[in-house]
């Protein structure tokens, strides 16, 4: 059985599409297991730049069969926009099969993110506004709609109006709005449904078959620290990020992952709120910023600028456990060949005085400044390197850093956005 997970180790937006896409050459199956349209991988292949934000990184890879499991907040409309834009860039079909038990994000769900997102203000918590926390409140009140109750009518009517009965309290009492009717959805639904259902099928059996002769990739959402458990909360996504989930939301049995990949910054960044301790501010981060990837740091689903800083041991080394890495995998490293000498975040001061390379609660977080060393840059171009040994001695000082940061290998390292810019030591 060949099963890896490939997972962020931060906040997201470690360069796991990239990671998948690369890795995807030598699998059968990519998987995605949890989360939904609400953040964006970004591959780099034939085909130019790809935004993906609920298919799996293995679209570009013909042989690949894509599996969306019963873990996945399902957008049908940001689905089947995927699938279109993939035919206008003249990109062959991918093979991909749902999930009969994938549950669905409704319009409502969609419209309750972006009203609540509004009265919270500037007290809220960075949502892409896609509806995945109240999609998945509803499926763990067990008010969700799954895949296999679009194929009969009045269950799925019946579902539809239990689901409405809370919401539209909240809508007419605490946002002011009309009280929306099932049947208004009705007709879009069944229409999906019937595009839908070719690619319908019961991915635990399909994947429980093929993961005991085939290779499988799982591909995770977002990073360790947008946990709902063991990240930042409440500056969290509302499914699990972890490996550990992986069996779990894509119907594989527990220790069925042999390998979980990691996937680290070489300086961090993250789209959405919450407490960053080595966060740039001003010129600085405006530098990295434009520096940072293919076209900058800017998130992929919403275009939002990404809050940068630089390597954080402290939360990578957290993230790295709490994944159960086995190797971690390093991206963007071409990024910092502009500074002579490059800050790294190795221990936090805490509001009361305490030094600390121990990650702590979101409570703790506040007032926490990070602890800088500095590493010797090396202030070149690496990005034509294509073996390890042509990397400069500071560059592969540098990774040596990062693993004794994480306590874990680095098995792969990023030296620029395209597939043959990855370094496998």
């Amino acid at each position: 059985m060949s099963i890896t997970a490939i997972v962020g180790g931060n906040w997201g937006d470690e360069g796991k599409g990239k990671m998948t896409d690369a890795l995807a050459s030598e699998a059968e199956y990519v998987v995605r297991y949890q989360g939904g349209s609400n953040a964006g991988h970004t591959v780099i292949g034939p085909y130019g730049k790809v935004a993906l934000h609920l298919l799996p990184s293995g679209v570009l890879h013909p042989h690949v069969h894509n599996v969306i499991g019963p873990g996945v907040a399902l957008d049908l409309d940001q689905l089947f926009a995927e699938y279109e834009m993939l035919r206008e860039r003249g990109i062959p079909e991918a093979r991909l099969t749902v999930s009969h038990r994938a549950q669905i994000v409704l319009p409502v769900h969609r419209l309750l993110d972006e009203l609540e997102e509004q009265r919270l203000g500037d007290s809220s918590y960075g949502s892409t506004r896609r509806g995945i926390a109240p999609f998945y409140a509803d499926k763990y009140a067990k008010l969700g709609v799954q895949v296999a109750d679009l194929y009969d009518h009045d269950r799925l009517l019946e579902r539809l109006q239990a689901t409405l009965v809370p919401k539209n309290v909240l809508l007419q009492h605490l946002y002011g709005r009309p009280p929306l009717q099932a049947e208004a959805w009705l007709a879009h639904l069944l229409r999906q449904a019937e595009r839908l259902r070719p690619l319908v099928g019961d991915t635990t059996e399909l994947l429980g078959a093929a993961a005991r002769q085939a290779p499988v990739l799982l591909e995770g959402q977002l990073g360790a620290l947008r946990d709902p458990d063991h990240g930042i909360y409440p500056y969290v996504t509302s499914s699990s990020t972890l490996a550990g989930y992986g069996t779990v939301g894509a119907g594989l049995p527990p220790g069925a992952i042999s390998r979980v990949i990691t996937v680290v910054k070489a300086y961090a960044s993250c789209v959405g709120a919450g407490p960053f301790v080595s966060e740039l501010s001003g010129e600085e981060a405006d530098e990295l910023r434009r520096r940072g990837g293919d076209a900058g740091e800017f998130g992929a689903t919403t275009g939002r600028p990404r809050r940068v800083g630089w390597f954080d041991a402290v939360a990578t080394r957290y993230g790295c456990a709490v994944q159960g890495a086995t190797d971690t995998a390093l991206t963007n490293l071409d990024v910092l060949g502009y500074l002579d000498a490059i800050p790294v975040c190795t221990a936090y001061r805490l509001a009361d005085g305490t030094r600390t390379t121990q990650f702590p609660v979101t409570a703790a977080l506040a007032g926490a400044r990070p602890i800088l060393d500095y590493l010797p840059g090396w202030q070149c171009d690496i990005t034509g390197a294509r073996r390890y040994d042509e990397l400069p001695e500071a560059a592969r000082h540098y990774v040596r850093f990062i693993e004794q940061a994480t306590g874990r290998k680095v098995s792969f390292v990023s030296n620029g956005p395209h597939r043959e810019q990855l370094i496998a030591r």
